[in-house]
């Protein structure tokens, strides 16, 4: 099959319409991590009502959630790569939605939970096929920087999450901020339902997609394993997200507790630097790997190393300083390189993916990603904060959030040998499953 160029008018359009497929993806995005991160900012009321230790906190926002969140991803990415994966995006935003809404309805941690575990469900069928239409979108040599700007969504949830539900939960409690946080989103899936195109597989690439052939879970494991790059970029992600997911979660507890702080001052501190700060180096990082790896490819990772390794310093003084003058700024460093690693990283897992097994190549990274890494890195916190606390009482969180951060160096490692074999893999797995170019 052979697409041409006809005309000006359509390229245009086609221009206007990806552009706008990705702000529609970004909202949608953005949406999943408010909703995932609300918790983060209630926490503490949360504590407070139910009684319940940090260990319980941290199964709350993490294990409860990416269970069944990283799990469900695998079928749905089945799903839409023989599928419509737009159709299947809206259907997610508004479960998740309506779950968030349900959070608010608790009356005991145990209902709670369960609410959560239905947000985790929701949230299940969002990222892969957004993965796999971008990439059809884009092609390899812009695919950094759109993934970036998608992974802005991170960034804006963590913001409107921690500033406007801090603002909720001081003003009105921590259910009332459930209720405001999550009906939004049921306009965003209208939106992605209806105003959004599903774009033909192989696009950007310029290759024909085999509707025949299909992919399956082992297939995708062995893929990444046995692609070395693919193998050390996973795991990489993996222990970057360990460590942010871990301090996310607890963040605002941490200045509640060290610092005496209200969820609503927690959250106007944090807020806009994980959303503005965050959102410029998502964006930055992805323009910088692109810039960088027209001259050599291998710097699509090796400048996620290369932040990682800068950044840890910086998070040694932020832990240990009681003093805001020192820690936000150190804060806003630090937020701004510690962004640099999403979009890269879903672009290299897609660029190294053949066309028939990209959402499920992303849900089967996110499932090993989320399961480890969200479900474990706030519970391990958590229980770190829980031994440490019989001997520094309140301040056991601070040591806990340090320990912890130090897996950002290990992360750095992977990265630094994924960036050794990525040219090659890219140019092995296009020559075996792309051979003729449409």
């Amino acid at each position: 099959m052979v697409r041409e160029n006809t005309g000006e008018a359509p390229v245009k359009a086609s221009f206007l319409k990806r552009h706008y497929a990705l702000i529609i993806l970004t909202l949608a995005y953005t949406s999943s991590h408010v909703d995932r991160g609300i918790i983060n900012i209630v926490m503490q009321p949360i504590k407070n009502e139910f009684h319940v230790s940090d260990t319980a906190l941290g199964l709350l926002s993490g294990l409860a959630f990416a269970v069944l969140f990283a799990t469900l991803g695998i079928p749905v990415a089945m799903w839409a790569d023989r599928s419509n994966r737009r159709n299947i995006i809206a259907l997610s935003v508004t479960i998740w939605s309506a779950m968030t809404a349900l959070c608010g309805l608790a009356g005991n941690f145990s209902t709670l939970v369960a609410a959560r575990i239905g947000v985790g469900i929701g949230e299940a069928g969002s990222s892969p096929p957004s993965h796999s239409m971008l990439s059809d979108i884009y092609p390899k040599e812009r695919r950094s920087t759109a993934m970036s700007f998608y992974s802005l969504g991170v960034y804006l949830g963590a913001m409107v999450g921690l500033v406007g539900g801090g603002y909720v939960a001081t003003h009105y409690g921590w259910r009332e901020t459930f209720y405001v946080m999550g009906i939004p989103g049921l306009l965003i899936a209208l939106l992605v339902r209806f105003t959004i195109q599903e774009p033909a597989r192989g696009h950007a690439d310029g290759m024909a997609h085999n509707t025949l052939v299909r992919a399956n879970v082992k297939h995708v494991f062995k893929h990444l394993w046995n692609t070395k790059s693919a193998r050390h970029i996973v795991i990489g992600l993996t222990l970057v997200s360990f460590v942010g997911y871990g301090g996310l979660t607890f963040g605002p507890s941490f200045f509640a507790r060290s610092l005496g702080l209200t969820p609503q001052a927690a959250g106007l501190l944090l807020g806009p630097v994980a959303g503005i700060v965050g959102g410029i180096g998502a964006i930055s990082g992805g323009l910088l790997a692109d810039y960088l790896s027209k001259r050599d490819m291998r710097w699509n990772s090796w400048l996620i190393a290369l932040a990682k390794v800068i950044g840890m310093p910086l998070m040694i003084i932020f832990y240990l300083s009681s003093s805001l003058s020192v820690m936000m700024p150190v804060y806003v460093v630090s937020s701004l390189l510690g962004a640099f690693y999403l979009g890269p990283s879903f672009a290299m897992i897609q660029s190294l993916t053949p066309l028939h097994m990209r959402s499920l190549t992303s849900a089967v990274m996110l499932f090993i990603l989320n399961f480890l890494a969200l479900g474990f890195g706030p519970l391990t916190v958590g229980i770190i904060s829980d031994l440490l606390h019989p001997h520094y009482g309140e301040e056991s969180l601070r040591y806990a959030l340090l320990f912890t951060s130090f897996v950002g160096v290990w992360a750095a490692v992977h990265y630094y040998w994924a960036g050794k074999t990525y040219p090659e893999d890219v140019r092995r797995m296009e020559a075996e499953h792309h051979p003729a170019k449409v």
